[in-house]
This record gives C-alpha cells, structure tokens and sequence, in this order.
C-alpha cells in the first residue's frame, strides 16, 4: 500500500502536512548541477561545469530550495558552502546518480547481449578459498549473466543485503543479521600467525589463552572475526591486547611480518600473501572452526537465484567434483 502524505492534508481536523518533494521540479540537470556547485563552492564555476548559463543555474539552485523548503546553500562573497539541509541533499544526490550509473551500465549490457546482472559480495576467506572454482563453473554456464563481486567485511555484507546493495552476500558467523534468512555455505579453519622470531614462532599447536600475553594485529571495528576472537579472551578471562587495527588480511600479514604482533585469520587467505617470514601456528580451539553463510536480497533478479542455487550446489557437492 502507498500512502500519499500530501492527499487530505489541509482537510478539517486533519493534520497540516507538509507536500513531499515535487519530482516534476528536481531533473538530473538541476541534481547534477547542485553537486557541481556543492564540490567546487561556486555557483558560477558550477554552471560552467555543466554548460549552463549562469542566470539559469541560479534559478535552478533557486527552485531546487524552494522545492525542498529550505535553505540548501550559504552564500557569501567568498562563494558558497553547504548547509545541513545541504549536506543530506548532496548525499542523497550523488546516490542517485550511482544508482542512475548502474542502471545506465546494466541496461547496456542487456543491449549487447547480456541477460542478467549479480551483485555478489564476500568476505575474502570466502572470495580466497571458495568463489574462484565456484564462479569458473558459473560463468562458463551462465555465459550472458555479469557477475560484480566485490570483497567486504562480514557486516558490511549483511548491511548491503538488507538496503538492496547486493543481491547476494558470503559473510562469517555471528555476524548480526537481523531478519535476514540465512543458510550456511561452507566451513573455514582460523590460525594464528607470527614473525619467524616471535616466542611462538617455535610452536605448531596452541590454546587461544596461551596467545592472549602477547600483541595482536586486528580488523577494523565491525569485522566479525575481532568480534569472534574478542569474545573466546572473554571467556579465556583476558582481553585481547590489540596493538594496532587495519582494513585488510594483506595488512595483517604486513604487521606481523614487522613484528607488531600475532593475528588470527583464514587459513586459505595465506595463499594469497608472501608468508615465508611467518610462521603458522594451530590454533586448538573448536570454534577455530568457522561457518560461513549466504544471504540473499528479497527482491533480486532471476539471474541472482541463478547464482543462489549454483552457490547451493557449489556448498553440497564434494571437492573433487567443484571443477567439473
């Protein structure tokens, strides 16, 4: 059901609503023109960048706040700056025009054959260990849908999912997930690395309390492994001394390698890195054992439950049989 805030407004003893923003009066010229005047802090140079007319710009700026009923820019002689109003405007527009990208792109892949297009977000263990096998088979079946993967951290993913970002996302266990429905996907092994000459860099097997004296190199906050890894200190009766957070496996290895202390992370994203200056030590916890999940949007594409039951039978199938 769509409720029209603006229908009956001003009817005795209703409530005095204020109309919703006229789309008939806000075009992509006018939001395009808005950024440009918003980015460069002139209305002038603004209109120069998009072939207008000045006297035509400021009208446009003009009925654009008049529109939205309040004030968007702050002039002064210096040129002009953005309101708070302004602020969430300019947001706004630059999504939609990232929205109106990937609708131009997609609609010309369908012209040139292309009859699908899947937003696929994964964490890297899964992107490493799972999605290279998995997607050779796909595309090779599936040759006029395009695939967009893109690597992210766990409850980026989830989040992606829910506002419609991503059709499909891999993310780790005890990542939050709301209502999202989830099934899992497949399983990866967690270890802990070192520098060659750390005090464990003599052993192969160790108990997570026996890592907790030492520094560690952890994700950034949000990542599902700092928040798995936090929570087995806890119940060690400890806290995790984390000296030094980054955005990526890349830079953790980067870390350890200087000796900035020992991190925990997928043991199929070593492949990936130059370890010859690390040491991999077993971790001999259970939940060293990681699960991780698929998700996928409410309103996706034929092409993206395509690509769920392909990752579906992907998960079921044994190993020997994946690249077949």
């Amino acid at each position: 059901m769509v409720h029209c805030r603006s229908q009956n407004a001003n009817a005795p003893g209703g409530p005095s609503l204020k109309p919703l923003l006229n789309p008939a009066r806000i075009d992509f010229v006018t939001l395009r023109l808005f950024c440009a005047v918003a980015q460069i802090g002139s209305v002038t140079r603004g209109a120069h960048a998009c072939g207008l007319a000045v006297s035509a710009a400021s009208r446009r700026i003009a009925d654009f706040e008049e529109s939205a009923g309040t004030r968007l820019l702050k002039r002064s002689a210096r040129g002009v700056s953005l309101t708070a109003a302004g602020h969430l405007a300019l947001q706004h527009a630059l999504r939609l025009f990232q929205g109106f990208e990937q609708f131009s792109s997609e609609i010309r892949d369908y012209s040139q054959g292309t009859r699908g297009h899947v937003h696929l977000w994964a964490n890297m263990s899964a992107l490493t260990e799972f999605l290279p096998d998995c997607l050779s088979t796909f595309m090779a079946r599936y040759p006029e849908i395009r695939v967009e993967l893109e690597e992210q951290l766990s409850g980026d993913i989830v989040r992606a999912i829910v506002e419609g970002v991503a059709d499909i996302g891999i993310f780790a266990e005890n990542t939050p997930t709301g209502d999202l429905e989830v099934e899992a996907f497949q399983e990866d092994k967690l270890v802990a690395i070192c520098s060659q000459g750390h005090p464990l860099g003599c052993r192969t097997r160790v108990r997570f309390s026996e890592c907790l004296p030492y520094d560690f190199v952890g994700l950034n906050r949000g990542s599902s492994l700092l928040e798995l890894t936090s929570r087995a200190a806890e119940e060690c009766g400890a806290a995790m001394r984390v000296r030094i957070q980054v955005r990526s496996f890349d830079a953790m290895c980067q870390m350890v390698r200087a000796n900035l202390g020992i991190a925990v992370l997928p043991a199929a994203v070593l492949r990936t890195y130059q370890t010859k200056a690390l040491k991999v030590v077993h971790l001999n916890e259970k939940w060293a054992r990681r699960r991780l999940f698929l998700g996928i949007s409410k309103n996706c594409s034929s092409a993206a439950l395509l690509m769920r039951d392909h990752l579906r039978a992907f998960s079921q199938a044994p190993a020997s049989a994946r690249r077949s």
